[in-house]
């Protein structure tokens, strides 16, 4: 299969790493911690030397069921007694059977490891589009979706900025979603994997419904856009203070009016690429800083990554994948219970489970989607 040689390659060049004295020699001296640098990098090797070695092991025992069906086409090409050539057809039949699992399983690792490679902790963002305080109302909805189905993959969550409307929804709404699992076992059975689950969330969310304050009984529909921002390892991303302009005032509340007195809120303008961000949801102005730098990372990766699949080419499988922002994801249809993914062009009922975060129905029919695609 293709990859497989880019595998043995890589992990060669782990076991170097891994073998490097400069690596872990110092720690004991240091007293490092589970937080120091060294360790980290120890353990992000540790954990992809384990992945790949998966991947090695499954390719080397396909190697030796070829070899044993080879022997039993030699004994059958023989001149060998009818009882001998029986056995050597039941084996051959039973090698490709087990020949064919492990394929399958070789298949889903490889697709695996180049997941497991995506940093799992992800940002968020949910913002209102056409229809007003229906927008912003369903953009409170979205993130309480979100919110249960994280907490039922026992994930944990971060508020890094939101715009509270009067109506009680939000114009906008920023949050970060991390594994709280071992790095040993978070891609054991994929179930600590964010950015796998979350990825094809990203696009534009579409409800319809009767809002409360409608008295004639028409159905409104609006729409809200998501965006799901792989969050970058300190590796992935440099920015430079002096590409900086941060600016420091009030936080506000609904309609605009200040709540705090102390300027706690944070505004960062990053120059090259005009990128704005803020955060005010923290009482502290370090955490809401350190809240904004974390967006701003996310966004600039997005846009490197962009970048990069231009130059490949855009080489995208149809809707499939990591969805943009812009494009058209589902449409929650209220009045008949139903929500619509269009692009893979099948819908789920039981709208009010989904709204309480029973998104596995609908991640699973696009994961298998996306296998039937390759």
């Amino acid at each position: 299969m293709d990859n497989l040689s880019d595998i043995q390659r890589e992990y060669k060049e782990i076991l170097n790493q891994l073998s490097n004295p400069e690596l872990i020699s110092d720690w004991p001296a240091r007293n490092a911690s589970r937080s120091d640098a060294g360790w980290k990098k120890f353990e992000e090797l540790s954990k992809r030397k384990s992945y790949l070695e998966k991947i090695i092991e499954k390719e080397k025992e396909i190697k030796e069921i070829d070899d044993r069906i080879e022997e039993n086409r030699a004994i059958l090409n023989g001149k060998e007694g009818p009882e001998l050539s029986s056995l050597a057809e039941i084996e051959i039949t039973q090698f490709r059977e087990r020949k064919e699992v492990l394929e399958k399983e070789l298949k889903k690792l490889i697709k695996g490891q180049k997941e497991s490679s995506e940093p799992q902790d992800i940002i968020v963002e949910i913002r209102a589009g056409v229809g007003g305080d229906e927008a912003a109302l369903f953009v409170g909805d979205l993130f309480k979706m979100y919110s249960r189905f994280a907490e039922q993959q026992g994930w944990r969550q971060k508020i890094l900025n939101s715009s509270p409307t009067e109506t009680g929804g939000f114009k906008e709404i920023v949050f970060q979603l991390e594994s709280t699992r071992n790095a040993s076992h978070s891609d054991a059975d994929g179930n600590g994997d964010i950015f796998s689950k979350m990825k094809n969330e990203s696009g534009v969310h579409r409800v319809q419904r009767i809002p409360e304050t409608e008295k004639s009984g028409r159905i409104h529909t609006s729409t809200v856009s998501v965006a799901i921002l792989p969050k970058p390892k300190n590796t992935q991303l440099e920015i430079k203070p002096d590409e900086l302009k941060i600016e420091y005032c009030r936080s506000s509340g609904p309609g605009g009016q200040n709540v705090n007195k102390r300027e706690t809120a944070v505004r960062i303008v990053h120059i090259p690429t005009g990128l704005v961000v803020e955060s005010q949801t923290e009482r502290n102005q370090l955490q809401n800083k350190e809240n904004a730098l974390s967006v701003l990372s996310a966004r600039l990766l997005e846009i490197r990554e962009e970048e990069e699949a231009q130059k490949l080419g855009g080489d995208r499988k149809g809707q499939i994948g990591r969805a943009k922002r812009a494009e058209k994801n589902r449409t929650y249809n209220f009045p008949q219970d139903r929500v619509t993914d269009h692009r893979i062009k099948k819908s789920f009922h039981g709208i009010k489970e989904i709204m309480e975060g029973r998104l596995d129905p609908i991640i699973e029919a696009m994961e298998s989607a996306e296998e039937q695609e390759e």
